[in-house]
C-alpha cells in the first residue's frame, strides 16, 4: 500500500449513504417536542396531590409496603421501601391495581438484591420514622403531602418528593363514581391535553398513537452541588444547571457528527447519577429503559445550624442544595438510593446491583486498527505487514460493513474475501486478532437463511399488526431481531458457533453497531415506539434496552463458542446500565476536530464513574480527516484511555500510523509502544475493576475527595490513584497549566523520575513528542521493560516496577524482574526490595491468567 497521505482505495460515498450520513438535528426531538416532558413540566403544584395512608402500612418480610392516594382522583398508588444490604435504600411505586401491567426492567440487575429488615421507630399522627438497626440512616415519612427525608447519622442527605412532582399517569378502570375515562392522566395537566401529546403525538410526518403512561419524581440532595453521571452526552462531566426548556435525555439514537456541549442523548444511556461533597458521597439509580429526562437544578438554601442547645442559639447558615426531576415516558417507578458515603462505596453499590466491568483479554487492551473499511484480504495483508515494517505494535484488525456478502451478517464478501480463513489463519501466526462487525438488522431475503430461520421462528420485532417490523438500514429493507425474547437472544448465541458461522476462528470476534436500534427513515432515525416485542410490550417501554440485550447475546455466544474457555470481546455502540457485564462501548461518531478529541475525556470519565470502565473514542475521529497534529496528539491521548483504537469513515483519507511523515510516525511509534510497556499496569486496573468494581478511568474527585479545587476537573485525569494523565487538547500549544491534585502529595515527572516541587498548580512545558504524565508518590507500576509486534509476543518479556515513594522520600525506583531467570534488579538500593520483587510475581501471576 502506498505511505503517501490521502491515499486510499474507498470510493466516496454514494448517494444513499449521502442522505444517511448527514449532521441533521432537526431529525432529533428538542425537550419541547416531547410530550410527556411538555405534561410534566405544567404540573407544578403548591404542594403534592399525593397522600400516604399511614393504615395501609404493612411491614411484611421486612418490606414496608403503603398506598399513596391522589387526592383529586382518589386513584391508588403502591409505594414498597426496600433495605437492600450495603447501604442502599429501594423505592418503588406501581399502580395498585390496572388495566395493564406496566413494564418493569428486567435483567439488569445480576440478582434480586438481598434485602434486610426495616422497622417502624416512630409512628404518629401524619408521620413515621423507619430504620435498619444496624445502619446509621433513617427515613423520615410525611403523609400529607406525602414525602420522604433520608438522614443519615441525624444529617438531612436526600428528600423524595419534597418538591411535590411525584406523577404518574394512570390507566384506570371507568366507573360511574370516579367520572374517570378509560386512561386518565391523574395529574390533569392544566393545558389541552390534545396540545402535550397524551393519547396520540405527531413528529415531522409520524404519528404515534399510544396510552398514557409517564411517571416522575423529584429529590433534593442536601449540601451537594457537585453531581455527575447521565451518560452518554457529549458534554462536561459534571452536570450543569437545566434551563426552562431543556433537560438532560437518556434515549438511545443514532446520532451522527452529534453537537458537543449538549444536553442530547446520544448512543447509550445509563441512568445513574452520583452527588458529591467533601463529607459524603450518594447516587440514584433510576431503572427504568422508557425515553427519560433529568433536570438539574443547584442553589443555595440558608438552613438552620441544627442541635444546637435551642432554637434561639440557632444560626442561619447557607447550605447548597441540588433538585434532581425524573421524568420517564412508561414504566414504573423503581430507584434506588446508594447511600455511599465514600465514591468507591458508590462503585461498589453500584456494582452490587447491576455487575462489575467483565475482565477482558489481555489483547483487547493493546492496540484496534479499524477503518469502514479495508477493501479486501490484500489490504488487510498490507496494513498488517505495514506495522511489522514500521516497527509499531498492534493487536487487532476490524473489517466494518462491507466485508459481508451485501451487508449480510454472518457471511462474507466472496470476491473480496475468498480466503476468509486463511486471512485468520495469518493474524494468528502473528498472534493478532480479527473483530467483524454483526448489526441487529436482518437484511430482507427469503435466500439468506439467517433471516428465512428467523422469520420463520418468529424472531423479529412485530408492528402493531402483528406483522414483522420493516424498515431501512445499511442492506436496505431488513428486520429486526427482537433481543428481548431469551429465545431469541439464545438463537442469536448460537450463530457465532464455527458451524454455523462459515470461515470463523477463534481469533475472530465481534462489534455490535447501530443497536439504539437505527432505523433510517423513521422517526427520530429508530424504531417506532409503538413496535411490539415479546409478551406484547412496545418499544417505548423498553428502547434504551435494546443494544444491552444484543451484546449480552454476543458475549453470551463467544463463550459458548470456546467452551467456557475464553473470555469475549465485544465492542457495542448502545448501552444501558448492566452492559459494563459484556465487553466494551466506545463513543460513536465523533469527527476528526478538535472540540472532539476535548470532550472525549470528560464523556469517558462519565462513563466510567457509572460503570463502564472498558471505553474509549475513536482515535482521530470517525469523520473527517485530521491533520498531523490532531492525529498525534488524539494517539497521545487515546493511548492512556482503556479501549484503544483508531477508526475512520468511508471516504477519509487513509490515516494508518505511518502515513504522516517520517517524524510523526516516530512519535505514535513510541505512543503505542509505551502503551504496551504499560499492558501490566493496565491488565491490573481491569482486575481490579472486574473484582472491586473499582474504575480504571478516574476523575479527579474520586482519587482526590477531600479536594475541592479538583470537583470540577475534567481535562486532567487518573489512571487508577497511581498515573495522572494531562493530555494536550488544544492546537500549538506549548506549555499546559496542569493542577497537581491532594495538598501534600508528592509527585513524579512518569518518564524522567524527576520529582514535581512547588505549587499545587504548575505551568509545565510540552513538545510534540509527548505528553504530560505523572506518577503519584507512594504508587508502584508494574510494566513490562521491551515490547512485541503484539501482546501474544510479550510474555516472556522482562518487568519492572516503577516506585514512587511518598512524603517520606524524594526519589523514584524501578525494580526489573526477568520472567525466564525469576531475578530481580533495582536502580536503587532498597530495604525493601524483596517485598517489591514479590509484587512483580504476583503480577507475572495475573498477567498469564
Amino acid at each position: 500500500m502506498s505511505d503517501e497521505v490521502g491515499s486510499t482505495k474507498t470510493p466516496a460515498p454514494d448517494d444513499h449513504l449521502g442522505s444517511v450520513l448527514t449532521e441533521n438535528q432537526s431529525k432529533f426531538k428538542t425537550c419541547g417536542q416531547i410530550g410527556f416532558y411538555r405534561r410534566q413540566k405544567d404540573f407544578h403544584p403548591d404542594r403534592s396531590p399525593y397522600v400516604a395512608q399511614l393504615n395501609t402500612l404493612n411491614t411484611e418480610n421486612g418490606v414496608v409496603t403503603l398506598n399513596l392516594t391522589h387526592q383529586e382522583t382518589q386513584v391508588p398508588l403502591k409505594l414498597q421501601i426496600f433495605a437492600v444490604e450495603g447501604n442502599i435504600l429501594r423505592l418503588k411505586i406501581n399502580e395498585e391495581s390496572s388495566v395493564k401491567p406496566r413494564f418493569e426492567v428486567p435483567d439488569v440487575l445480576v440478582k434480586e438484591p438481598t434485602t434486610e429488615q426495616l422497622k417502624v421507630s416512630n409512628l404518629e399522627t401524619g408521620s413515621l420514622v423507619l430504620e435498619q438497626p444496624s445502619s446509621s440512616w433513617k427515613i423520615h415519612l410525611t403523609a400529607n403531602p406525602f414525602s420522604l427525608l433520608v438522614t443519615q447519622e441525624d444529617k438531612e442527605l436526600i428528600s423524595v418528593n419534597s418538591q411535590g412532582q411525584l406523577y404518574f399517569e394512570n390507566a384506570v378502570l371507568p366507573s360511574e363514581e370516579s367520572g374517570l375515562t378509560e386512561t386518565d392522566p391523574g395529574n390533569k395537566p392544566s393545558a389541552p391535553k390534545e396540545q402535550f401529546g397524551l393519547w396520540k403525538e405527531k413528529f415531522e410526518d409520524y404519528l404515534d398513537l399510544k396510552d398514557p403512561s409517564s411517571v416522575g419524581l423529584d429529590f433534593t440532595l442536601h449540601g451537594f452541588e457537585n453531581v455527575y453521571g447521565l451518560p452518554e452526552h457529549a458534554d462536561t462531566h459534571q452536570l450543569q444547571n437545566t434551563g426552562e426548556s431543556e433537560a438532560y435525555r437518556l434515549y438511545n439514537l443514532d446520532v451522527f457528527g452529534y453537537r458537543i456541549h449538549d444536553k442530547m442523548g446520544t448512543y447509550g444511556s445509563v441512568p445513574l447519577l452520583l452527588a458529591h461533597k467533601l463529607s459524603h458521597t450518594c447516587g440514584i439509580l433510576w431503572l427504568n429503559a422508557s425515553e427519560t429526562l433529568v433536570e438539574v437544578h443547584s442553589k443555595a438554601a440558608l438552613k438552620p445550624q441544627m442541635h444546637l442547645p435551642s432554637p434561639d442559639m440557632q444560626k442561619q447558615r447557607v447550605v447548597p442544595n441540588t433538585d434532581i426531576r425524573w421524568m420517564s415516558e412508561s414504566g414504573v417507578v423503581d430507584v434506588f438510593l446508594l447511600l455511599g458515603p465514600a465514591p468507591h462505596d458508590i462503585f461498589k453499590q453500584y456494582a452490587q446491583l447491576t455487575g462489575t466491568q467483565m475482565f477482558p483479554p489481555l489483547f483487547s487492551l493493546g492496540y484496534h486498527q479499524c477503518r469502514w473499511n479495508y477493501e479486501d484480504e490484500a489490504d488487510v495483508e498490507a496494513v498488517d505487514s505495514g506495522f511489522d515494517e514500521h516497527d509499531i505494535p498492534y493487536d487487532v484488525i476490524w473489517l466494518d460493513i462491507e466485508h459481508t456478502d451485501g451487508k449480510r451478517y454472518f457471511t462474507w464478501d466472496k470476491e473480496k474475501f475468498p480466503n476468509p480463513v486463511k486471512m485468520q489463519e495469518n493474524l494468528r501466526e502473528k498472534r493478532r486478532k480479527l473483530v467483524v462487525i454483526s448489526d441487529p438488522h436482518i437484511k430482507v431475503d427469503p435466500k439468506y437463511k439467517l433471516y428465512a430461520e428467523a422469520k420463520e421462528k418468529g424472531y423479529f420485532v412485530k408492528t402493531i399488526n402483528g406483522r414483522d417490523f420493516e424498515g431501512s438500514c445499511w442492506p436496505g429493507a431488513s428486520s429486526y431481531l427482537d433481543f428481548t425474547n431469551p429465545a431469541v437472544r439464545e438463537w442469536y448465541s448460537t450463530q457465532f458457533s464455527f458451524d454455523k458461522y462459515k470461515n470463523s476462528t477463534d481469533v475472530l470476534f465481534i462489534w455490535n453497531d447501530m443497536n439504539e436500534p437505527s432505523v433510517f427513515e423513521s422517526p427520530e432515525w429508530t424504531m417506532p415506539k409503538e413496535a411490539v416485542h415479546h409478551m406484547g410490550w412496545h418499544h417505548r417501554d423498553l428502547h434504551n434496552l435494546y443494544g444491552f440485550y444484543q451484546q449480552m447475546s454476543t458475549s453470551e455466544g463467544l463463550i459458548h463458542r470456546s467452551g467456557g474457555k475464553e473470555r469475549p470481546f465485544v465492542l457495542t455502540r448502545s448501552f444501558f446500565a448492566g452492559s459494563q457485564r459484556y465487553g466494551a462501548v466506545w463513543t460513536g461518531d465523533n469527527k476528526a476536530e478538535w472540540e472532539y478529541l476535548q470532550i472525549s475525556v470528560p464523556m469517558l470519565l462519565t462513563l466510567s464513574v457509572t460503570g463502564i470502565s472498558f471505553c474509549g473514542a475513536d482515535v482521530g475521529g470517525f469523520v473527517g480527516d485530521p491533520d498531523a497534529e490532531l492525529l498525534v496528539r488524539w494517539y497521545q491521548a487515546g493511548s492512556f484511555q482503556p479501549f484503544f483504537r483508531a477508526h475512520a469513515m468511508q471516504g477519509t483519507r487513509r490515516r494508518e500510523p505511518w502515513l504522516f511523515g517520517e517524524d510523526n510516525t516516530s512519535i505514535i511509534r513510541r505512543v503505542i509502544k509505551e502503551r504496551y510497556t504499560l499492558l501490566p499496569f493496565w491488565y491490573l486496573l481491569f482486575y481490579r475493576a472486574y473484582l472491586f468494581a473499582e474504575p480504571v478511568m478516574r476523575p479527579l474527585w474520586v482519587v482526590f475527595p477531600k479536594d475541592p479545587d479538583v470537583f470540577g476537573i475534567d481535562k486532567e485525569y487518573m489512571l487508577g490513584d497511581a498515573l495522572l494523565i494531562a493530555p494536550v487538547l488544544d492546537p500549538g500549544v506549548t506549555s499546559l497549566d496542569v493542577l497537581f491534585p491532594g495538598h501534600g502529595e508528592h509527585w513524579y515527572d512518569f518518564r524522567k523520575f524527576n520529582p514535581i516541587s512547588s505549587s499545587h498548580r504548575q505551568k509545565v512545558d510540552v513538545t510534540l513528542k509527548e505528553i504530560p504524565v505523572y506518577q503519584r508518590g507512594g504508587s508502584i507500576i508494574p510494566m513490562h521493560t521491551m515490547t512485541g509486534r503484539s501482546t501474544g509476543w510479550m510474555d516472556e518479556s522482562p518487568y519492572e516496577l516503577r516506585i514512587a515513594l511518598d512524603r517520606k522520600s524524594t526519589w523514584m525506583t524501578a525494580i526489573h524482574f526477568s520472567t525466564s531467570t525469576s531475578t530481580c534488579s533495582a536502580t536503587e538500593d532498597s530495604p525493601s526490595q524483596k517485598m517489591f520483587c514479590t509484587q512483580v510475581l504476583l503480577t507475572k501471576q495475573v498477567a498469564t491468567q
